[in-house]
């Protein structure tokens, strides 16, 4: 019997994303991650410096974009250390104990979650943009809708978070770089 050259290029695809990458992987990523993992030179990751409320995106160690974000409050502080990206929801469903909110322009999330390997964690989009640039989250990362759904583009399950609660030598340097292209700015 014959198989169809398309069966045995998603039998691959498929195949790429589960030996690419430890993480669950949902099947609406799968082809994305893994036409982006099964390149070895390809590597993804996102720093966010805490102290700055900045996320900077990079792939091979260049700067691809560039972000405001908001960060944990004093009293909910966001987790520092590194992580990774384990799933991909776009317009998420919010859940509180006892609350229940739908995707839609009331939802806390926003438009985008990406959630991190630390449960209860995640980078997001927000109902609240004011926000933005302050410590005012429950721990998670947020950026505004439209820049959520830009990095949302960008990165994949698997792909490396570094959230940094200090400004070190390497993230100064990070952050001066990115800075200096200024059409990589989001605001």
């Amino acid at each position: 019997m014959r198989v169809p050259q398309e069966g045995w290029t998603m039998a691959a695809v498929v195949v790429a994303a589960t030996l690419a990458t430890t993480v669950p992987v949902r099947a609406a990523d799968a082809t994305a991650t893994a036409t982006t993992t099964t390149t070895a030179a390809t590597k993804r990751r996102i720093v966010v410096s805490i102290p700055d409320r900045k996320l900077v995106v990079l792939q091979d160690d260049q700067v691809l974009a560039l972000f405001d974000v908001a960060v944990g409050a004093p009293s909910t502080p966001s987790p520092i250390g590194t992580f990774t990206i384990v799933n991909r929801i776009p317009n998420p469903t919010y859940y509180r104990p006892g609350k229940v909110i739908a995707p839609g322009a009331n939802n806390p999330l926003g438009t985008r979650w990406l959630g991190l390997n630390q449960k209860g964690y995640g980078i997001h989009g927000t109902d609240s943009p004011r926000s933005i640039g302050k410590a005012q989250s429950q721990g998670c990362i947020r950026l505004r809708n439209a820049d959520v759904e830009r990095l949302f583009e960008q990165v994949r399950a698997g792909d490396v978070v570094e959230l940094h609660g200090e400004r070190t030598q390497e993230v100064e340097e990070l952050f001066n770089q990115a800075g200096l292209n200024a059409g990589l700015y989001e605001h």
